[in-house]
């Protein structure tokens, strides 16, 4: 299951220096699958969230390959992070992941 941001968010910067997939970015702002990754698709995607951090769900996670819970969450002062139930994964499934973004 990947993490969602919500519309609680203060834009306050603190969950992208601790994603260790590069998989959160500033509202407006269009990320790329290979940023942060071993992958090779840098073909530039719309923003996900227009005001508001965002994460992007083929690159979370849930930081299982790098910590024990996911990172952002911890750190974000208002709780505006939480488990996306539209983005259910095993630990395995989130694993593997990891190992394909960071081959």
């Amino acid at each position: 299951m990947a993490v969602f941001i919500n519309e609680e968010c203060i834009n306050c910067d603190a969950c992208v220096e601790e994603c260790p997939n590069t998989a959160i970015y500033p509202g407006g702002e269009p990320y790329t699958l290979a940023e942060g990754t071993s992958l090779q698709d840098d073909t530039e995607k719309e923003a996900l969230a227009e005001d508001i951090y965002y994460v992007v769900p083929e690159k979370c996670t849930e930081c299982v390959g790098a910590h024990d819970e996911p990172q952002c969450i911890e750190v974000c002062p208002v709780d505006a992070i939480e488990k996306d139930p539209n983005n259910e994964e095993t630990q395995d499934q989130l694993q593997a992941k990891y190992e394909k973004l960071h081959a």
